[in-house]
């Protein structure tokens, strides 16, 4: 059977297949230049709709730049206006070629016409090309004086193009004043603001160097331009009326009759169809308001009204534009839109942020009226397929609990959660019990019965396995099972796994979970010690071998405390608690009212101030170039170290990436400084009484140990054991190589390759951080104890480097990433090895180095 004929597909005739084309629509723009013939502007157009398109999709055609000028040369606008398009896309890359525009503009500049004179005027105004600035001076002079508002209305922003090109020009020419005349004198309401616009960014650039520029932005706020710009809004474009309201934001009225006469003016706005517009206005009246606490809550009554229409209008990205404006009002001031909470349910065909918004505003506005509909219109969200959503319903229910007084039928309600038998639903049900139980003690009893019945094996969440765990702890005379329970999840231990976190961040939780049944046990065992003693034993054995710092840390104080005296255990791990009245806010009052005075900005949209995601120190923990050329080589030497220009592209995504992975990042610390001591069914802490005896804790889990090592941590705390301490063995050597070398491809290969073997938090001497200034003295000292750095960037207060060993005796190399924090005098450590034994001590070796430097 044949093969199917190859379908030929045929260039679209408005695109040019290659540089063939090219010269073919250069020759045919050469014939048609100067051409007056029948049909002449037509065959311009087909050719310049085919440049147009190839310049479109991204074909160089910057060749034909003469060409396209010659062809210019005609009455029709259509041809001027793709002309024009052309040549501004270009002059700023070509200005050479860009002079040959110059003479066919400025003569634009002054046809008959008013719509080329406005188009000529605004491409000559968008050149961007410094040395052609002196060409600008006499069309924008003209421009501004012209007798048709469309060309002046050009020129006004022509002159903002051309402080931007050249600012020295545009003060020269005094563009400023003219620019202040028509603001205040045209009778068309674009040209004024246009003018508005330029000037108060020419005039807030220019105030910090000159005294005048600073007088005449101060005068904007005056009342008489003011009231002049109030009482022409109406003949204003949205856009006009947003520029204009944000400006009376910022006027100080002298009275009160003042604000009501501006707040009169302005009523009207509200019913604008417009969303910026409307809440540009509402800016407008809880600034002027802030002051009459009275007149401010009617301005919350009034603008309700018009927000809840806007919501429920226009596409789903506006509403949820002002459902951020309104989510912050609710915050604000949650009594004044209880009786609206219906228009904060949520609709099925709603995406999640919208959601999430309305369930946040759903919490806020509960209170004793209205908590029973809202409780039951969230219970019915918690069956929603989508899971977020679900978690998020839950949540609500449970952050209104703990607002409220009467919570007997939202506890009921929470309960039945329980009975769901989803995974997620259970999760966050358990913590939210947890929560609960902290308040409101006495509603343990029904509580516990619900959980009691909840077996640990179907709870996987970690915060939820916590707070299960805080409860069996905590109410264990009340669960018959707790001890047994609790048994289980310490012959577990090491089981705890979860595929939703990212590794680090899994790391940090399940420590918290060790933590939590630490106490949890020993709070059991304080409460029925027969039953759970075997449990204790077991759970401080895995404790103190534990690689988690915090784990190990606890397992060693419970152990210590209980040696000393079971009575002040009692006392430290289980004292009478007194319930929770209020739970921390996640948001400090000084944030959200600095968000409230950006209200109508990106900052309610993204629920935090401006500053912390438009400042470089607040947009991240660290961040870098994405050239590999900003990444400067540590020592000079080339024995030791590889030039940065050998520093191959594809090394930037480790080089540079790194610490961009690690945002999630929870500090944790790898390794441990002590060795756990021998337990034998001897130990028996002195005059103890019967509820002491069942102190003696036989664990088979625990490996042997040497004396020595026990004996180094027996008096760690302090408590005067008798028990004379023994130094710590000293750790084996380690030798570098000082003239090690290794190119960037093999440690990247190596570095993605490798397991972090060590992850520390090292803080450094003052005197450290001080002689910090530059990256090259701390490179050469690390050399000087055979360190050497490979890679380096940043700049004060963040500083990150790669840095590499290799054993003496052998080709064993460690890998190092370095970042330094100034301010906080913190560097986090990270270390790969490829003899991983090893890495404690090369470790050890390494924070040594660190604290040498500055002191010498």
């Amino acid at each position: 059977m044949a093969p199917p004929a190859q379908s030929q597909r045929s260039p679209s005739p408005s695109q040019p297949s290659g540089k063939g084309e090219i010269s073919d629509l250069k020759l045919q723009l050469r014939q048609h230049a100067g051409s007056r013939a029948p049909g002449a502007d037509d065959a311009k157009r087909d050719l310049f709709k085919k440049v147009i398109s190839c310049m479109t999709i991204g074909i160089d055609v910057s060749s034909l730049f003469g060409e396209m000028v010659m062809c210019s040369v005609t009455s029709d606008i259509v041809l001027k206006k793709m002309c024009y398009l052309y040549v501004g896309n270009y002059a700023k890359g070509n200005p050479d070629l860009a002079l040959l525009t110059i003479n066919f503009l400025q003569k634009d500049c002054k046809d008959e016409d008013p719509m080329i004179r406005g188009l000529a005027l605004r491409s000559l105004c968008s050149l961007r090309v410094a040395n052609l600035v002196e060409y600008l001076v006499g069309p924008l002079g003209s421009g501004l004086k012209d007798s048709n508002s469309y060309v002046r209305m050009v020129a006004a922003i022509g002159v903002l193009k051309l402080y931007h090109i050249s600012a020295s020009t545009c003060v020269d020419a005094d563009f400023s004043a003219m620019l202040k005349n028509l603001m205040l004198n045209d009778p068309d309401a674009h040209v004024v603001a246009n003018c508005l616009s330029s000037l108060q960014e020419i005039w807030s650039s220019e105030s910090s160097t000159s005294e005048e520029a600073s007088r005449e932005r101060e005068a904007l706020l005056s009342k008489p331009v003011i009231y002049y710009f109030l009482n022409r809004i109406k003949e204003f474009s949205e856009w006009a009326q947003c520029l204009v309201l944000e400006l009376v934001a910022k006027y100080v009225p002298s009275d009160n009759s003042e604000i009501f006469d501006i707040m009169n003016l302005l009523e009207d706005r509200l019913q604008h169809a417009n969303g910026a517009v409307v809440l540009a206005t509402i800016k407008v009246f809880m600034q002027l308001t802030l002051s009459m606490t009275d007149v401010h809550q009617q301005v919350y009554e009034r603008i309700k009204a018009p927000l809840l229409t806007l919501v429920s209008s226009g596409s789903q990205e506006q509403s949820y534009a002002v459902l951020s404006h309104l989510h912050l009002l609710v915050m604000r001031a949650p009594m004044l839109f209880s009786s609206d909470y219906k228009h904060f349910y949520c609709q099925y065909n709603e995406p999640s942020y919208v959601k999430k918004l309305k369930l946040e505003m759903l919490t806020a506005v509960a209170n004793e009226s209205n908590t029973y509909e809202i409780v039951t219109e969230l219970c019915e969200y918690a069956a929603n397929v989508d899971i977020p959503i679900a978690r998020e319903s839950i949540r609500a229910v449970g952050k209104i609990a703990l607002q409220q007084y009467d919570v007997n039928a939202i506890v009921d309600r929470l309960l039945q959660f329980l009975e769901m038998e989803k995974d997620y639903v259970t999760a966050e049900t358990l913590v939210l019990v947890k929560d609960l139980l902290r308040k409101y003690p006495q509603w343990s009893h029904d509580c516990i019965a619900v959980v009691g019945n909840i077996s640990s094996k179907n709870v996987q969440e970690p915060k939820a396995k916590a707070a299960l765990i805080w409860m069996l702890g905590e109410y264990s005379q009340d669960m018959n099972d707790a001890p047994y329970v609790l048994e289980s999840l310490i012959e577990n231990w090491d089981d705890e796994h979860s595929a939703e976190f990212h590794l680090e961040v899994m790391d940090y939780l399940v420590g918290q979970v060790r933590l939590h049944l630490l106490t949890a046990v020993l709070k059991c065992f304080l409460k029925r010690p027969p039953e759970t003693k075997k449990a204790l034993g077991a759970a401080l054995a895995a404790g103190l071998a534990d690689f988690h710092q915090d784990v190990h840390d606890r397992a060693l104080f419970y152990y210590r405390l209980l040696q000393y005296n079971v009575s002040v255990a009692e006392r430290v791990v289980n004292p009478p608690k007194q319930a929770v009245s209020v739970f921390a806010d996640t948001q400090s009052s000084e944030v959200k009212d600095r968000i409230f005075d950006e209200f109508n900005s990106l900052s309610v949209v993204y629920q935090k101030p401006s500053y912390m995601f438009t400042d470089k120190e607040h947009r991240g923990p660290f961040e870098f170039s994405d050239e590999v050329g900003s990444l400067s080589i540590g020592v000079d030497s080339a024995d030791n170290v590889v030039p940065a220009h050998r520093v191959e592209a594809n090394d930037k995504d480790l080089l540079l990436s790194t610490s961009e992975k690690e945002e999630s990042r929870v500090a944790t610390n790898y390794g441990s400084a002590y060795d756990a001591p021998l337990y034998n069914d001897t130990f028996m802490p002195t005059g103890a009484s019967q509820t002491q005896s069942e102190l003696a804790i036989s664990n088979p889990m625990v490996p042997s140990h040497s004396p020595s090592s026990s004996l180094a941590i027996d008096d760690l705390l302090g408590l005067g054991l008798p028990i004379a301490p023994v130094s710590p063995p000293p750790p084996p050597s380690l030798k570098l190589n000082a003239k090690a070398v290794l190119d960037p491809s093999t440690f990247q290969q190596k570095w993605r390759q490798l397991p972090i073997s060590s992850s520390q938090d090292y803080s450094m001497s003052p005197q450290g951080v001080a002689a910090l200034t530059t990256p090259q003295a701390f490179l050469r000292h690390m050399q000087g104890h055979s360190i050497h750095c490979i890679a380096s960037g940043g700049q004060a207060p963040n500083f990150k480097f790669f840095f590499f060993a290799q054993k003496a005796d052998e080709l064993s190399i460690f890998l190092v990433e370095c970042i330094i924090n100034t301010s906080s005098a913190k560097a986090q450590i990270k270390i790969k090895a490829d003899d991983q034994s090893m890495s404690q001590t090369f470790s050890t070796s390494f924070q040594s180095a660190l604290s040498k430097f500055g002191t010498a």
